[in-house]
């Protein structure tokens, strides 16, 4: 049966389209239980969202957990064989509402591609991401940055770990005053960082200014300009910005990270980066690169892309011919439009038109387009 997608959500569109592009590129669908021990996200708290994770026992006594992540889950049960495996999940998270600040079942969907992350690799899973907002969105942005440029920067200035983890803090929130101040008690010479946190853009713009900073072009930056060059070869240029305030956790992460976010929506709905640090934490030799897109924004935006909650609603009473309330439905349903038929019309419900059934036929009370 063909899902008319007419009556989808944005974010249901998402899941059907974005499911399908994944599979066309090789990846596999994982699937895998609601519950976790709990004590999987104890040792890896500081890579979850949120410390809010939704508990219980377990008949034998185990202490389990409702699974508020996919990628741990992933990387736990994922063979170390160095062989590369392409995989995708569309599962249920449960998590602290933005909005509501209350425990939800969240719809999250991603993929990742563990094994040898080879730049090709790396292009791929980056290039997926960025056709991933496309699919949702032509109006998007996917900001890029990579974790070792920014080491290699601090590395120069020769600080200390507590103050390495200050300077972060600053750069993710291009607070370029607080670098300066950090340096400054510090007596360190803080420019370049301050001089990488102003950079950002199209990567024809930034890589010569960020060649200048570094001052000769390592292989970080070789390896941030093949794949930027790459993903503008493939049609992506104007889509794509060097930001380094796109930090993820280096405990965690290494490489290149990105962030997607579409017009509309305030706040990113796409993570991802290289998370070889995860995998190493984890007890596995393997590299790993993937992204997660938080569907609960698209719903969000889903719920104010229309301004009915039905487009006709018929009202008929006892008395009405059901053969002719049925052929006026369909009728009205024919050109892929909803019609709800009601006896009586419910206080909150939205709709464009309403008509009512009588003895000479169909009547129309109210016409609201």
């Amino acid at each position: 049966m063909k899902i008319d997608d007419s009556v989808l959500r944005n974010d249901e569109k998402a899941v059907f389209a974005l499911r399908s592009l994944y599979s066309k590129y090789g990846y596999s669908r994982y699937r895998m239980s609601k519950f976790e021990e709990y004590d999987l996200y104890v040792r890896n708290k500081d890579f979850l969202i949120s410390d809010h994770i939704i508990t219980f026992t377990d008949t034998d006594g185990k202490l389990m957990a409702l699974k508020p992540d996919v990628t741990l889950s992933i990387i736990k049960n994922s063979k170390d064989d160095n062989k590369v495996q392409k995989l995708y999940y569309n599962e249920n998270v449960y998590r602290v509402s933005k909005g509501s600040h209350a425990f939800k079942e969240i719809m999250q969907l991603g993929l990742e591609c563990i094994g040898n992350s080879d730049d090709y690799s790396v292009y791929e899973v980056i290039c997926l991401a960025a056709m991933s907002l496309k699919t949702i969105s032509e109006d998007f942005v996917l900001d890029i940055s990579n974790l070792n440029v920014i080491s290699e920067v601090l590395l120069k200035m020769g600080v200390s770990a507590s103050i390495e983890k200050d300077l972060l803090k600053c750069i993710g929130e291009k607070n370029s005053h607080g670098i300066g101040e950090i340096c400054k008690k510090e007596g360190i010479d803080g420019s370049d960082l301050m001089k990488l946190v102003s950079l950002y853009g199209a990567p024809s713009d930034v890589l010569p200014a960020l060649t200048e900073i570094l001052g000769e072009e390592t292989e970080a930056l070789l390896r941030l300009k093949k794949i930027t060059m790459a993903l503008s070869e493939a049609g992506l240029g104007g889509k794509i910005n060097i930001d380094f305030s796109v930090i993820n956790d280096m405990n965690y992460y290494n490489g290149f990270v990105f962030k997607g976010f579409i017009n509309g929506i305030a706040t990113g709905i796409l993570s991802g980066g290289q998370y070889d640090k995860l995998m190493k934490k984890m007890g596995k030799k393997s590299e790993a690169i993937g992204f997660a897109i938080y569907l609960d924004s698209l719903y969000a935006l889903s719920e104010g892309e229309t301004a009915f909650d039905v487009d006709t609603v018929i009202l008929y009473d006892d008395n009405c011919d059901m053969k002719a309330l049925s052929d006026t439905v369909k009728l009205f349903t024919a050109d892929g439009k909803s019609a709800m038929a009601l006896k009586e019309i419910p206080a909150d419900l939205r709709y464009n038109k309403l008509l009512k059934m009588n003895e000479r036929g169909v009547e129309i009370i109210e016409n609201r387009a």
